[in-house]
């Protein structure tokens, strides 16, 4: 079966990444069992599975805005579809300086369910559990919620720089600079505790010197005012002159019984590289030791790198011969030709953008 975007000459269709932001989300990690089984499960899955059950809820109530992206991790990748790899797929990078550690934690498929409604995020995963059955294994799941006025459960707005419209595009999605993975995407998740009792204790106007917003109002501080310390600061990448942005969709959320606050951080890019400084200022310093005085009062508890081919991709993947993927413990077949043509969305020109890797 030829790949729309190369006989056909179509270019590849993105998973649905940009979008408005919803009240609802769970987030599900899980691992795939060894074994020819699970590859082809998974491939099919992502082909014909995984659309037709967002069909069939979504269409429960077509205002709810459901939608689904699925991440494919670097061990995972080798299993599933061998080569040829998208260029930045890697297990996640930990990052460690004193007590403050980003941690690298199992996982091979991410689920990113979202929609205005809850139960319709509940009966998706519902659904996708049953159907890929016992070829995974459930590691991580967490329902998130919108809280207020898009505010993080430590009181302040989160997501206030997201890039919208043509510059959301331009961040998230891959073009020439990897053409075989045009309309992929990748994604990094981290699961964050907090320790809402120190948080509390301190004052306003210290909560805002660490964050470098104000609280009510989310203005940015001034430079004079914000220290170099300031989360916003150190989250801010440039690079020859122009700021690399990502796509964020934080959530909330907690066990209030169990004393559990926390955010699942949760952002998309079109290389690791922009989200990995990031935490590497945060939990190292720019410079060394000038690191996040929020890692003080939140802690990371679980960190995985995924790739989102695109919908193209996964259409295709379950087609291709089943010797391209590497069998368990071997190295990955020699690589294929692409699935994509000439590297171009059709959604506007992601042409002379640097290639992070």
């Amino acid at each position: 079966m030829a790949a729309p975007g190369v006989a056909s000459g179509l270019p590849p269709v993105p998973q649905d990444l940009v979008r408005a932001l919803t009240r609802a989300a769970i987030f599900l990690v899980v691992t795939v069992k060894p074994g020819a089984e699970a590859r082809t499960a998974i491939r099919s899955f992502g082909r014909d599975d995984l659309p037709a059950l967002l069909r069939s809820v979504g269409f429960r109530n077509i205002e709810g805005d459901l939608s689904c992206i699925m991440g494919v991790g670097s061990d995972a990748w080798d299993r599933i579809f061998g080569d040829p790899r998208p260029a930045g797929l890697h297990p996640f990078r930990e990052f460690k300086s004193g007590p403050r550690h980003a941690i690298a934690t199992p996982g091979d498929l991410l689920f990113h369910i979202r929609a205005k409604r809850p139960d319709l995020c509940f009966e998706l995963a519902t659904q996708i559990m049953t159907r890929l059955g016992d070829v995974v294994t459930p590691v991580d799941e967490v329902h998130g919620f919108r809280y207020f006025d898009d505010r993080d459960i430590i009181g302040f707005v989160d997501g206030t720089e997201n890039p919208t419209a043509q510059a959301a595009i331009q961040a998230v999605y891959i073009g020439e600079e990897d053409a075989r993975f045009a309309g992929g995407s990748y994604v990094i998740v981290q699961k964050y505790l907090h320790d809402m009792t120190g948080w509390n204790a301190l004052s306003t106007e210290a909560q805002e010197r660490i964050i470098g917003r104000t609280k009510l109002s989310d203005i940015e501080l001034d430079d004079a005012t914000k220290p170099t310390s300031a989360h916003n600061a150190l989250t801010t990448i440039d690079e020859n002159g122009r700021e690399l942005k990502i796509l964020r969709d934080n959530m909330p959320f907690g066990n209030v019984a169990a004393g559990e606050f926390g955010t699942y951080f949760i952002g998309y890019a079109r290389s690791p590289r922009t989200i990995e400084q990031m935490l590497e200022n945060m939990f190292i310093g720019r410079p060394p030791g000038n690191y996040d005085r929020l890692l003080d009062f939140s802690f990371a508890k679980t960190g995985n790198l995924f790739f989102v081919p695109s919908a193209t991709f996964l259409e295709n993947a379950a087609d291709r011969a089943s010797a391209n993927a590497a069998p368990l413990g071997a190295p990955a077949a020699a690589p294929q030709g692409g699935l994509v043509g000439d590297g171009s969305l059709g959604i506007g020109s992601l042409k002379g953008d640097p290639d992070h890797e």
